[in-house]
């Protein structure tokens, strides 16, 4: 079993295309491990990159690192899902498309 969980689904924010990888804890470990699978699971993800990736779900803050700078390089602009704001805040960006520190509402953010 695996300490930490990547799972990548297609999605578009309006009507651009967006990948969304939903994080999740695997079987109790240390960090040590998470941050390990963390990097492993993000390599299995097989991603090649593009404007927006949204990240949604639980991670410790140094498996955060490990996806941000798996994705970093890759994607424009990492949203990540704040359930007060009830949307992705963009924490990082290289595109002014998605400046940092804009909200894209979960509503937006649909299947595709």
């Amino acid at each position: 079993m695996t300490t930490y969980n990547i799972a990548r689904s297609n999605r578009t924010v309006s009507g651009r295309p967006a990948i969304l990888l939903t994080l999740s804890f695997g079987t109790q470990s240390q960090n040590d491990q998470i941050v390990r699978d963390a990097k492993v699971a993000i390599e299995a993800c097989k991603l090649e990159g593009g404007e927006l990736v949204l990240l949604n779900g639980p991670a410790s803050l140094p498996a955060a690192c490990v996806i941000a700078h798996g994705v970093g390089h890759l994607f424009g602009a990492i949203g990540v899902f704040d359930p007060k704001m009830a949307g992705y805040v963009v924490a990082v960006s290289h595109d002014p498309t998605y400046p940092v520190g804009t909200v894209i509402p979960a509503s937006e953010v649909k299947e595709g």
